[in-house]
C-alpha cells in the first residue's frame, strides 16, 4: 500500500474518532505523558488523534477538521492549539457530546466531515499530479 493510500485510509477511518475512548486508544506511543499540558487525555478531547510518522514522532491530528499539528512542547495546550489553527473547526463547537447528539446532528456534522476530506485528498491528489508534471517535464527538457 503506498504511502497516499495509508493516508487515505486513515482519514477515511476517522469516522470512528467522534468517540473520545477511541482518540485516546491512539496515544499509546505518544512522547508527552506526565507533568505537562499535552497528555493523551488532553489531546483525546481536544479532537486529536496521534498519527506519527518515523520521522515525526508527535505528530497529531484532529480528526474532524484534519488539521495536523506537529512539534509539541509539553506546555502546549492541545485545546488552544487546535482553536488558534483551526477557529472554525466544528468539532470545537460541538455543544453537546457525541453521546448526545441527535441522528440529524451526527449527519450533518458527519457530511461536513467528509466534504473537509474530499476537499484534503484532493488537494493532495492535485499537489502528487503537479509534482509528477514537473518531474516529468525536468526530464524531457533534459533529453533536448
Amino acid at each position: 500500500m503506498s504511502n497516499a493510500e495509508v493516508i487515505a485510509s486513515r482519514l477515511l477511518s476517522f469516522n470512528q474518532m467522534y468517540s473520545y475512548e477511541k482518540r485516546l486508544q491512539t496515544f499509546s506511543e505518544w512522547p508527552f505523558r506526565e507533568d505537562c499540558q499535552c497528555t493523551p487525555e488532553l489531546m483525546a478531547k481536544a479532537g486529536f488523534v496521534h498519527c506519527p510518522s518515523e520521522n515525526e514522532p508527535d505528530v497529531a491530528c484532529c480528526f474532524y477538521c484534519l488539521r495536523e499539528l506537529e512539534g509539541w512542547e509539553p506546555e502546549d495546550n492541545p485545546w488552544s492549539e487546535h482553536e488558534k489553527r483551526s477557529p472554525n473547526c466544528a468539532f470545537l463547537h460541538m455543544k453537546k457530546t457525541f453521546e448526545e447528539l441527535t441522528a440529524i446532528e451526527f449527519f450533518q456534522l458527519e457530511q461536513e466531515r467528509l466534504r473537509i476530506y474530499i476537499r484534503k485528498m484532493g488537494h493532495r491528489k492535485i499537489a502528487l499530479f503537479r509534482d509528477e508534471v514537473e518531474a516529468t517535464s525536468k526530464n524531457l527538457r533534459a533529453l533536448i
